[in-house]
């Protein structure tokens, strides 16, 4: 069983990622998105210096707060055991074959997504072995994993009320390589999983000008990032 945690003075918050006994130290776990940034962008300098120049300042995306939080917000639920994919007849056509002991891929039927972007590629699913549970009023949003390298295949994001349902969660994909034979290993990321509140997520729109006062602090939050060689969020941390 794996349990991360967020503790505060009052009380705790936590996602717990559990497995059967038998698969625990077998299959890949959860790790959180924070610890598994892609090697491009780990090498990646924060300013470029052959590109710094009076008229550059070479910083790089690495700058980019909105980015970097896209790309670090919750975990990574990896996949179980490697799998082979054979994706065949422009793409019509997806065989999966793997040795764990467990199904690993399967099919939905195209019917349930007939006129999709994706056709002519079948509609495929992921198998999981990781339950996930949240406190009462959590759910978890999956989507493919944000801001990194494309795989052979991209999984449909879903939204999941995981503080009720704590049977496994597959995650339906479509290959999206060309055709050819492809190896996706084991621990390979297949889903960011990013926990929140409902009621967080049933926000009013209010859709209008903005009055003097809320142009005057964007304008001040645009000059100040400008104004520095870093995101706007040192200034406003700053500035509370």
């Amino acid at each position: 069983m794996f349990h991360f945690s967020q503790t505060s003075q009052k009380t705790s918050r936590s996602i717990r990622f559990a497995c059967r006994p038998e698969d625990h130290g077998v299959i890949a776990p959860p790790v959180a998105a924070k610890t598994v940034l892609p090697d491009w962008f780990r090498k990646l300098p924060a300013v470029d210096q052959q590109q710094a120049s009076a008229t550059n300042n070479g910083l790089t995306v690495k700058r980019c707060m909105p980015f970097l939080d896209a790309m670090t917000t919750g975990w990574i639920l990896p996949l179980a055991a490697t799998v082979r994919l054979e994706i065949k007849d422009g793409g019509s056509a997806v065989d999966a074959g793997w040795e764990f002991d467990r199904v690993m891929v399967s099919n939905h039927g195209a019917h349930q997504v007939a006129g999709n972007p994706k056709e002519p590629a079948p509609p495929c699913k992921f198998h999981n072995y990781w339950s996930i549970r949240t406190p009462p009023g959590w759910s978890c949003l999956f989507l493919p994993p944000l801001n990194r390298p494309a795989q052979p295949f991209e999984c449909v994001a879903g939204i999941v009320d995981t503080d009720t349902y704590a049977a496994h969660i597959h995650f339906p994909f479509f290959a999206t390589a060309p055709d050819g034979l492809y190896v996706i290993e084991k621990g390979t990321p297949l889903v960011q999983v990013i926990p929140f509140r409902r009621e967080d997520a049933a926000l009013k729109a209010e859709i209008q000008a903005e009055t003097g006062a809320e142009a005057t602090e964007r304008e001040t939050v645009y000059r100040n990032t400008i104004a520095s060689e870093g995101w706007y969020r040192k200034w406003a941390r700053a500035a509370r």
